[in-house]
């Protein structure tokens, strides 16, 4: 497992996070995901929503990326995870009366994604270099 630091964290706090799969025959998808947040030192979370092409992705065993990026300061971040789905239990209730107070259907599961490794994305000698 890798740890994410505050900078990481606040980043990922404030800024818009895509998530990346692959398909069964490696045809890749990216999707923003604006529920994504940070669970733990070593995890992230997000709610999904739709149950689509990432939804069916991670239910057939893809890890994922997520990428987050700062442009005001030219600063981001690759995370590479393994994700699991959880459609029930505390996680998963506490997603679904966080979307019911915003108005948002309730959720068809939540993702925890368990932390591998981090790849900066901050131009420069270390852009692509893994750093966690």
């Amino acid at each position: 497992m890798a740890t994410l630091t505050q900078a990481m964290k606040d980043m990922i706090a404030t800024q818009q996070c895509f998530i990346g799969t692959a398909a069964a025959d490696g045809m890749p998808n990216i999707a923003p995901k604006r529920s994504t947040r940070v669970l733990s030192d070593d995890s992230l979370i997000f709610t999904e929503g739709t149950g689509g092409i990432t939804y069916a992705n991670i239910k057939r065993g893809s890890k994922v990326a997520v990428a987050v990026v700062n442009r005001e300061i030219l600063d981001g971040y690759r995370i590479i995870g393994t994700p699991e789905l959880q459609e029930t239990g505390e996680l998963y209730e506490m997603a679904v009366s966080m979307s019911a107070k915003m108005g948002m259907p309730k959720p068809i599961a939540v993702v925890v994604i368990h932390v591998t490794e981090i790849h900066s994305l901050k131009p420069g000698p270390m852009a692509g270099k893994k750093i966690g």
